[in-house]
């Protein structure tokens, strides 16, 4: 890890309470043994708890803050400001090239003293003693997207995706029953899933930051937000309609990498599948070259796809019911796919 080589070139680690914000399942952290850990990414938390890493739960003042570089501008940059104004001593930044870390460390040359700087494995450490009102402005301002709460950092924080937008378009108007929302985000699907008259949804995803902005953004008195893998989680009661946009590559909800990864898809299409009954109704966007239509054939008997509003064309969106037990084939149970002309 460049952490030991930042050591081993001058970077001194006070005494003190040291937190180590948004490392990744690989992060090495062997440096700094007794560093709690701020994550707000289930998976990256269940890891962390295994080593027995504590995770932080209350806001403090740590004597250093070591900050492994988000791919966000926006998130890196609220992560310094948030550093400087609540750390004593040094503020140290990890990360990769192909993240931003050279462009991040010379903007930050430019606004205080970097104390110094390593770099090995396409990536550098540099550590400072930051003065928070040298990184004030870097803070996250919340923009204006029709009145939702957003956070930077989380997928589409900019604005409602164009999938999630063309597969809201594709819901029937009166969506009845429960809701389960695999991947919530900030919520948007959420939200529309109870405007068309959903009587409970519940929210699943994996990033923290997006969960806290989805309670903000749906009734929560008609909502439940879970923190956890979608891939595996298991709803108490079983749920009418599944709806999602999943992530298309790893890293999309936190984690490192920016490989294409569809498994990530045909995992939770399984998952929609084992959770619901017979009747049970999942609604799905995927990019269009995204190969799911073998995972949705043999998960479900009915795959039917919907056509999109214009300007969504990049986009697939499927209707599919009658869900498969485990061993059942789609063939044998009747499977059938549809295609429906655009609505004009």
């Amino acid at each position: 890890m460049r952490l030991s080589l930042a050591i081993e070139a001058g970077l001194e680690i006070p005494d003190g309470p040291l937190v180590v914000r948004h490392p990744t399942v690989e992060t090495d952290l062997s440096a700094v043994p007794d560093a709690v850990i701020d994550t707000p990414d289930w998976i990256v938390a269940q890891a962390m708890t295994t080593q027995g890493r504590q995770l932080e739960e209350e806001p403090a003042v740590y004597a250093a803050t070591v900050i492994i570089l988000p791919r966000s501008k926006e998130l890196a940059r609220d992560l310094i400001a948030h550093a400087a104004a609540t750390t004593n001593g040094p503020v140290i930044v990890d990360g990769q090239k192909t993240d931003g870390v050279d462009s991040l460390w010379r903007a930050c040359r430019e606004r205080t003293e970097v104390a110094g700087s390593v770099t090995k494995a396409h990536g550098r450490c540099f550590w400072m003693r930051a003065d928070a009102n040298a990184f004030a402005d870097w803070a996250w301002e919340q923009p204006d997207i029709h009145g939702f709460a957003l956070a930077p950092g989380v997928f589409s924080a900019d604005g409602i995706d164009p999938g999630s937008y063309a597969l809201a378009e594709v819901l029937p108007e009166t969506l009845k029953g429960r809701v389960v929302d695999l991947g919530a985000g900030w919520g948007y699907l959420s939200a529309v899933a109870q405007a068309r008259g959903a009587e409970f949804v519940d929210c699943v995803e994996v990033n923290a930051m997006a969960l806290e902005c989805a309670a903000l953004n749906v009734d929560a008195d008609r909502a439940a937000f879970h923190w956890h893998d979608a891939t595996t989680w298991k709803p108490s009661v079983q749920p009418d309609h599944v709806v999602m946009n999943p992530p298309f590559h790893t890293g999309q909800s936190g984690a490192s990498g920016r490989k294409g990864a569809p498994e990530l898809g045909a995992a939770f299409i399984a998952n929609a599948a084992r959770m619901l009954g017979g009747s049970g109704n999942l609604w799905i966007v995927a990019n269009r070259h995204l190969p799911y239509e073998d995972v949705l054939n043999t998960y479900f008997a009915s795959v039917t796809e919907l056509p999109g509003p214009p300007g969504t064309e990049g986009y697939k969106l499927y209707h599919a019911t009658r869900p498969q037990t485990r061993g059942t084939s789609p063939a044998k149970a009747g499977r059938t796919v549809t295609r429906h002309r655009a609505r004009r």
